[in-house]
Parts: C-alpha cells; sequence; structure tokens
C-alpha cells in the first residue's frame, strides 16, 4: 500500500491527500482544481503560512524578505529556479515581512532574506543572506533527507 501525503494547495490553501506516488504527476487540489505544483513559489500571509507549515507532509521551505531589499529581489530569479528543481518533494513559499510583520516577529527574523526550513511544523534549519539556485537546492537537500 502507497503512503499518503497531505499537501496544501498553493492557491486555496487546502489540505489534499496525495499519493505519495502521485506526487510526480502533476496532481490538482480536489478543491480548486488548480495544480498542487506550479514551479512557483506561493506568496503567503500569515492564515496561509499556518497551514502549509502545521498541515503540510513535505519540508516546507520560506524566503522571508521585503520588497525594499536589494540582495531579496536579486536572490528571487534563483529561489524560483530552486523551486523548479525542488519541486514536487518541497514546498517554496514566500513571505513578505513588510506585508505580514507578524510572521517575521514571530520567527525572530532579524536579516534578509531569510530562508527557514520546516519539516513537521518545527523550523529545522535557517540560512539568512542571498544565495544562488544550486547553493538553495543544495542547502535544502542537506537539510531535508
Amino acid at each position: 500500500m502507497t503512503e499518503s501525503l497531505h499537501i496544501v494547495c498553493p492557491h486555496c490553501h487546502t489540505t489534499n491527500r496525495v499519493r505519495a506516488d502521485q506526487l510526480a504527476s502533476d496532481p490538482s487540489c480536489g478543491s480548486c482544481k488548480q495544480a498542487l505544483f506550479t514551479g512557483h513559489p506561493a506568496a503567503l500571509d500569515e492564515a496561509a503560512f499556518d497551514k502549509h507549515i502545521s498541515r503540510s507532509q513535505i519540508p516546507v521551505l520560506v524566503d522571508f524578505w521585503a520588497p525594499w531589499c536589494g540582495p531579496c529581489r536579486q536572490m528571487a530569479p534563483a529561489y524560483e529556479q530552486a523551486c523548479a528543481q525542488l519541486e514536487p518533494r518541497v514546498r517554496l513559499v514566500k513571505v513578505d515581512t513588510e506585508a505580514v510583520p507578524n510572521l517575521g516577529a514571530r520567527y525572530a527574523i532579524r536579516s534578509i532574506p531569510t530562508l527557514a526550513l520546516f519539516k513537521n511544523g518545527r523550523e529545522v534549519a535557517r540560512q539568512a543572506g542571498a544565495m544562488g539556485a544550486a547553493d538553495i537546492v543544495r542547502w535544502v537537500q542537506a537539510h531535508s533527507a
């Protein structure tokens, strides 16, 4: 019997049950019918963030950033590239610390960009500073095994 995983939709934030062996075959949300994996990071508000962190059974990589931050804007294309390489094994999301200051405060984000990796609702790794796509992928793989 194949293991089922809970995957939160990046569009409507409904929790879906997906067989592990079906992750790579473009599963769709049972509620909104959109793709569960798009190859692009999902921008989250506080409520959506909490759902993704607490309910996803795949690791969630969070990019804490702000629109005024030069290094954040510089890293954005690399984060997109990393997303295309890491999905569907990892969900990549972005949190704008200007628009959602509570999350930045809750996680004591002191500098941006900061990447934080969550597994099973807990932060397991954190890295401050801009990184290239290959470095992001390597860092995530090293901490999500």
